[in-house]
C-alpha cells in the first residue's frame, strides 16, 4: 500500500513541482532503483536474521518514507524521498517469498504465491483510491499520511503475532553458478521485460488516462484500482492453474508464462489505441489480468529452475534485483518516448 501510493500520485507530482512526463518517469525510476539496489543485501540479511525482523523494520521504514515523500519541498528532495521509500520496500520480496517457500508444500506454492501477491495489488488499489479520492476533499498528501499510519499499525501487529522459521547462516550468493545455469539466465532476461511492462503499466496509468483519454484524476485513480483488482484475479488464477494443470511443472508453468506473455504484448497495443474512459478501463484491466497471472508463477518457476546451482531462497531475491534494476533503466530511457509517440498515433 505504501510503496504504490507513488504510482497513484504521479499527476500530483507533476502539478506540484511543474514536472514534464520524463521527470515524472524519473520519480518512478528512482523509486524502483532504490528497491532494486537494496534487494541483494536485504535478501542476505533476511537469510541470516529471518523475515520477522526485516519485514517489521521494513514496515516502519515504509511509514517513515511516506512522511518524507509527503513533506518533500522540492523535486530533488522528492527523488531522495522516493529512493529511500523504495530501498525499505526491498524487505518485502525476500521476506514474503521466503515465508511462502518455507511454510507451503511444493504442490501448493504457486497458489500460495498468487494469494500473497494479491496483497500487493490489493494495497495498490486501495492506495489509488485513497490518494486520488482524498485529494479532492483535503490535500494530495493526505493519502500518504494515512497510509503511513496504517504502516505503523501493521508493523506492530506483524512484529507481535508473526512466527516464522527464523534465520540461519548466510553465505555469499553463487553468482558464477547462476551464470552457468542457462535456463535460469534466459528466465532472468525474460524477467527484465516483465518488470518493465509491470512498472510501465502501474506507473503511467493515472497520467495516461487523465491526459490522453481526458478523464478526471479521480476516475484515473479508479481505473488504477480496477487494474489492480483484475491483477489480483490474475495472480490467483495463474497460481491455481500452475498447481492443478496436468503435466510436469516445467511444462505446465512454462506454457502459462508463454501464453500470458504473448497475450500481454497484444494488449499493450490495444491500450495504446484506447480513446475513451470506458475502453481504457477495460483494456488496462485485461492487461493487468495477464500480467498478474505471470507474476504469480514466475518467482516459483525461477526458483525451481535455479535449484541445481543455488539455494532457492537466494534465487528469490537475486532475480528480482537484476530484473528490477534493468527494468528501471528501460523505464527511464524509453517510457517517455513511447508515451509521446503513442499520442501522435
Amino acid at each position: 500500500m505504501c510503496y504504490y501510493t507513488v504510482f497513484a500520485a504521479t499527476t500530483f507530482f507533476r502539478d506540484e513541482f511543474g514536472l514534464s512526463r520524463f521527470q515524472v518517469g524519473l520519480v518512478v525510476t528512482t523509486l524502483t532503483l532504490g528497491y532494486a539496489l537494496f534487494l541483494l543485501p536485504v535478501g542476505a540479511i533476511t537469510d541470516r536474521v529471518g523475515e520477522r525482523r526485516t519485514l517489521s523494520l521494513g514496515l516502519v521504514g515504509l511509514a517513515a518514507g511516506m512522511v518524507l515523500v509527503a513533506g518533500a519541498p522540492s523535486y530533488a528532495l522528492l527523488l531522495v524521498a522516493v529512493f529511500l521509500l523504495g530501498s525499505v520496500y526491498s524487505t518485502a520480496m525476500p521476506g514474503t517469498n521466503k515465508a511462502v517457500y518455507d511454510s507451503v508444500q511444493p504442490g501448493r506454492q504457486n497458489t500460495a504465491m498468487g494469494i500473497k501477491q494479491v496483497g500487493v495489488t490489493g494495497g495498490s488499489g486501495i492506495s489509488a483510491l485513497l490518494v486520488t479520492g482524498l485529494a479532492g476533499y483535503l490535500f494530495w498528501q493526505a493519502g500518504f499520511l494515512i497510509a503511513a499510519g496504517f504502516g505503523l499499525v501493521v508493523a506492530v501487529v506483524f512484529g507481535v503475532f508473526y512466527r516464522g522459521a527464523g534465520g540461519g547462516s548466510a553465505s555469499r550468493p553463487d553468482l558464477r553458478g547462476l551464470a552457468g545455469n542457462r535456463p535460469y539466465v534466459l528466465l532472468v532476461v525474460a524477467g527484465l521485460f516483465l518488470g518493465a511492462a509491470l512498472f510501465t503499466t502501474t506507473g503511467y496509468t493515472v497520467l495516461y488516462v487523465e491526459e490522453s483519454v481526458g478523464a478526471s484524476v479521480a476516475f484515473a485513480g479508479t481505473v488504477l484500482a480496477i487494474v489492480q483488482l483484475f491483477g489480483s484475479g490474475g495472480r490467483l488464477l495463474g497460481g491455481w492453474l500452475s498447481d492443478h494443470l496436468p503435466g510436469e511443472p516445467q511444462t505446465r508453468i512454462g506454457a502459462i508464462l508463454l501464453v500470458q506473455t504473448v497475450a500481454s504484448a497484444g494488449l499493450f497495443l490495444v491500450v495504446a489505441r484506447t480513446s475513451t474512459a470506458a475502453t481504457a478501463a477495460v483494456a488496462f484491466a485485461a492487461l493487468d489480468l495477464r500480467l498478474g497471472a505471470l507474476l504469480s508463477v514466475y518467482p516459483v518457476f525461477v526458483a525451481w529452475v535455479a535449484r541445481s546451482s543455488i539455494a532457492v531462497d537466494r534465487a528469490y531475491w537475486w532475480f528480482p534485483a537484476l530484473n528490477t534494476a534493468v527494468g528501471t533503466l528501460l523505464a527511464m530511457g524509453g517510457i517517455w518516448r513511447v508515451y509521446t509517440i503513442t499520442e501522435a498515433l
